[in-house]
C-alpha cells in the first residue's frame, strides 16, 4: 500500500482545510486509516482514525469536534477535515495505514504512511 497526502496550506485562525490521502494497492478499504501530526521539535501525535468496516472514528480528545476523519472506499481515499484551525494545529500531517480492525491510536500500529502535508495556520 502506497499513501501520498495532500491538501495542506498556509490559512489564518479560523479557516478550515480537507485533507486528503489517496491509497494505491489492493485491499486498501480492508485497513484501517488514521491521521497523525508532528509539530516542529515535538513527537508524533495521534489525531483522527476510521475502521474500514463499520467506518467507526475515534478522535483525539484535544481535537474531537474541530476535525473530522472520513474514508470513500471507492476513491480508496480517507479525508481529514480541519476547522477552526488555530495557530497551535501548525504541523506536518501523516496518513497511515493499519491491519488492526479496530481503532489504532498509537503510531506503531501503523503499517504504512504517507510523505506527510504541511500545515501552517497564522495568527
Amino acid at each position: 500500500v502506497q499513501l501520498q497526502a495532500s491538501g495542506g496550506g498556509l490559512v489564518q485562525a479560523g479557516e478550515s482545510l480537507r485533507l486528503s490521502c489517496a491509497a494505491s494497492g489492493p485491499l486498501f478499504s480492508r485497513y484501517t486509516m488514521g491521521w497523525f501530526r508532528q509539530a516542529p521539535g515535538k513527537e508524533r501525535e495521534f489525531a483522527a482514525s476510521i475502521t474500514w468496516s463499520r467506518g467507526s472514528t475515534y478522535y483525539s480528545d484535544s481535537l474531537k469536534g474541530r476535525f473530522t476523519i472520513s474514508r470513500d472506499n471507492a476513491k480508496n481515499t480517507v479525508y481529514l477535515q480541519l476547522n477552526s484551525l488555530k495557530p497551535e494545529d501548525t504541523a506536518i500531517y501523516y496518513c497511515g495505514a493499519s491491519s488492526y480492525t479496530s481503532i489504532a491510536t498509537n503510531a506503531q500500529m501503523y503499517d504504512y504512511w504517507g510523505q506527510g502535508t504541511l500545515v501552517t495556520v497564522s495568527s
